[in-house]
């Protein structure tokens, strides 16, 4: 098909959806009243809608005080059941496939209730929203010229009582349109490919070759499979490879720590970036403007939002609040209510609003990678922007970190142990070790106090990881490729544990 015929349908298809944008910026919180209302009458006859009787709910006050805040290991059970072949417990429709995640305290995996509606109304939407907000911010966007190289997860889809799981993706793959796949690279086949590391050489063989337009994928692993495809190609940067790279899509872990190294083998000043923020759960946000890190929350995608203001996140005293009455610069975690039958749902993240008109996010950790040992409420958005100004000032690039507390002992004062593994390491690790502590001071009041006069902390200290460390736990814990990721920050010594013994 034509190029213009191909830019034409696009401008068509990107002006019909901006309408129903302009209605979400306008009315944000009709919108989202509204999606709410909808959602509980559709599933007012299922098993969960009748037993907090979703028909009697008028507003939102009522919904907030009926239906109770849930996390994994609450739905565990129904889900279960779900998985099973029972129908009408969570959703009014058949839930034929479960994203499968990591774990939590009761579950070696998670298995999120992937609907019809969700698939078409949010993940494919989202896709689609992705593409029309790209163009519409570059009108020279030349996307449909070439392909866009996907990056997902690395399992197939499993059977059982009728229904399916496997990863995000490998969903998402299994029932794109057959037109779909002309337009992406690598094929189907290999994308789903179980062996990671087969896989990646397998990806760079079938898309060396082919006109790449775009990239698309989590941060971490795109990386692996970029630097496999210099070495194979034995070219200087990736525009030898792919000239035409104009775009790369990424979301699923933070762009921070990497953004250095992607700049040094895409070295052209116009090349573009664009975030997106999904899960297993939904398709939340996007960068809706060029050279920003402010996602645009999509509000009309079948999720109701509510947030927990994470001073009272996980105390006695915990409460949500509607979109309407969120603040600027909080911290907040999300609760969901979805059109796959999720409902008050803790999906585990947190975000910061910067924006109230229209409602813009950064993403700014995950509810349980952080330290809070001392009172110092460090969380992953500190400790990115800490060793970013770090490596910049030390000229040093990092693959990857982890940290946890060091326990008080007796007299002994507490401190933070971390462990990171350099790509090209600081010339002297006692500048930078004292750099990186006054750049957590500077970004987190808490930590500043708490590293007064070492009145509770002493300062880091910092462990170098050998090369491919963290790549090793993640093969040795099956965890390579897809939406796997390197705790940053925990309150518990575990995996630091594993790693430095590893390390060892």
């Amino acid at each position: 098909m034509p190029i213009t015929i191909v830019n034409s349908i696009a401008s068509w298809i990107l002006k019909k959806r901006f309408h129903q944008i302009e209605l979400f910026l306008k009315y944000p919180n009709e919108v989202q009243n509204e999606l709410l209302f909808n959602l509980l009458d559709f599933a007012k006859h299922t098993e969960l809608g009748k037993k907090y009787d979703f028909a009697s709910i008028k507003n939102y006050k009522t919904f907030s005080e009926r239906v109770p805040i849930q996390n994994y290991d609450d739905w565990q059970d129904i889900i279960q059941r779900s998985r099973q072949g029972e129908n009408n417990l969570f959703w009014p429709t058949p839930i034929k496939w479960f994203a499968k995640s990591s774990g939590t305290t009761r579950s070696k995996s998670k298995f999120i209730p992937v609907s019809e509606e969700s698939l078409e109304d949010c993940h494919y939407a989202a896709s689609k929203d992705l593409l029309c907000m790209y163009l519409n911010n570059n009108e020279d966007a030349q996307l449909f010229k070439g392909k866009s190289l996907r990056l997902g997860g690395s399992k197939q889809l499993y059977k059982e009582k009728g229904t399916s799981f496997g990863d995000l993706s490998a969903i998402l793959i299994d029932n794109m349109p057959f037109w779909a796949e002309f337009s992406s690279t690598p094929s189907n086949k290999v994308s789903l490919m179980s062996d990671w590391e087969h896989k990646m050489q397998a990806i760079v063989n079938e898309t060396i070759n082919e006109n790449v337009t775009s990239l698309a994928g989590v941060p971490s692993w795109m990386l692996v499979l970029l630097n496999t495809v210099l070495e194979t190609t034995g070219k200087e940067n990736l525009f030898d490879v792919w000239p035409n790279l104009e775009v790369y899509f990424h979301g699923g872990v933070s762009f921070t720590p990497y953004k250095d190294q992607y700049k040094k083998i895409l070295p052209k000043s116009g090349f573009r970036y664009y975030e997106i923020y999904n899960a297993s759960e939904g398709f939340f946000a996007i960068q809706d403007q060029n050279n920003s890190d402010e996602l645009l929350l999509m509000l009309d995608y079948g999720v109701f939002y509510e947030f927990i203001p994470m001073e009272v996140y996980a105390t006695p005293q915990e409460y949500a609040i509607p979109l309407s009455e969120v603040e600027l610069g909080k911290n907040y975690a999300i609760i969901i209510t979805t059109n796959a039958g999720l409902w008050r749902y803790k999906i585990g993240d947190t975000v910061r609003f910067t924006s109230l008109n229209p409602y813009r996010i950064k993403i700014s950790g995950r509810t349980k990678h952080h330290i809070n040992v001392f009172g110092e409420e460090l969380i992953i958005e500190n400790a990115e922007n800490a060793i970013k100004q770090v490596c910049a000032q030390t000229h040093c690039d990092i693959k990857d970190f982890t940290a946890a507390p060091i326990f008080m002992e007796g007299k002994e004062k507490g401190a933070h142990e971390w462990l990171i593994e350099f790509k090209t390491p600081p010339k002297n690790m006692s500048d930078f070790n004292k750099l990186f502590d006054e750049a957590l001071k500077t970004l987190n009041s808490d930590y500043e106090a708490k590293r007064f006069n070492n009145i509770t902390l002493n300062e880091p200290k910092i462990n170098i990881a050998r090369e491919n460390l963290f790549y090793d736990w993640l093969k040795q814990n099956n965890k390579l490729g897809g939406q796997h990721k390197i705790p940053r920050l925990s309150n518990s010594r575990n995996y630091l544990e594993e790693l430095l013994k590893m390390n060892d």
